[in-house]
């Protein structure tokens, strides 16, 4: 089997493969690949493959797909980590435009260091509950590309994120897709503590990049924090969420954080088996 290059990246704390899929017959099925090579201990190990395709509409197109195989519509971490590969490699400049499932994304490379402009949120639900195993949640949801419920807990270190975040995520309430759950802390107007469980990995994450806009706006809709938002997360790095407002119409939406590349390399078809 053709050997298959990647890189190992990793977006404050979310850490992808990086594949070049410009060719498409290099891997055929990316979600068994996505499947494959995320698995811990057997394989690479990641959070998910980002794929790097051509697009008529940008400079190029992400696909990102989950350890389990599953597609999501839009990573911000993941968006930030290709950006620096896509320069890195010279597919782009410093700047570019990335077309994703969610819209059209702009990006800037300063060094490691990453910015890109989000779409527009939407589905913005404050204090809505809903009833896990008898008891009552209050939680918050909004779609910043991918959907989010974001709940503040009286205590964030003693959730239990991968037990109640996975009862949440399937909850009947946010249909068959389900939804990713921020369980978040504002420490003042600027700071936020983040923990997160993303739909698709089905734990607890080191960071989230969509995670940490929704719970930043959702804050911010709550009378809690303003732009710019310091996004602490559970891996120890902070993510800047800027963003303009109208009332509770959120615009001009940015998030900016540090981007590693830990290695680079050839699949073997052993890892895929």
């Amino acid at each position: 089997m053709r050997r298959i290059r990647f890189w190992k990246m990793s977006g404050s704390g979310n850490d992808f493969l990086v594949v070049d899929r410009r060719n498409q017959s290099l891997v055929p099925d990316p979600a068994r690949f996505a499947r494959s090579v995320c698995r811990p201990k057997v394989s690479v190990g990641a959070d998910g493959v980002l794929f790097l395709e051509e697009s008529e509409r940008a400079d190029f197109a992400m696909r990102i797909f989950n350890a389990d195989g599953s597609e999501a519509e839009m990573c911000g971490n993941g968006a930030r980590c290709i950006a620096r590969y896509a320069h890195l490699m010279g597919i782009a400049g410093s700047k570019m435009c990335i077309e994703t499932r969610a819209g059209l994304v702009e990006a800037e490379v300063k060094g490691a260091r990453v910015k890109v402009r989000m779409g527009d949120p939407k589905g913005l639900m404050l204090n809505t509950q809903i009833s896990v195993e008898g008891e009552e949640l209050l939680l918050h949801r909004i779609d910043t590309g991918v959907p989010h419920a974001v709940l503040f807990p009286s205590d964030l270190e003693r959730v239990s994120v991968r037990e109640l975040g996975r009862k949440i995520r399937f909850h009947p309430s946010f249909g068959p897709a389900g939804t990713n759950v921020d369980f978040a802390r504002a420490r003042d107007r600027h700071h936020l503590d983040l923990r997160t469980y993303e739909r698709g990995v089905e734990d607890e994450t080191l960071a989230c990049g969509t995670g940490s806009v929704a719970s930043a706006l959702i804050s911010a809709a709550l009378g809690f924090t303003d732009s710019p938002a310091q996004v602490h997360t559970r891996g120890g790095e902070v993510i800047t969420v800027y963003f303009g407002r109208e009332g509770d119409v959120f615009k001009e939406v940015y998030l900016e954080g540090n981007t590693i590349v830990a290695f680079e390399g050839e699949l073997w078809g052993e890892a895929l088996a």
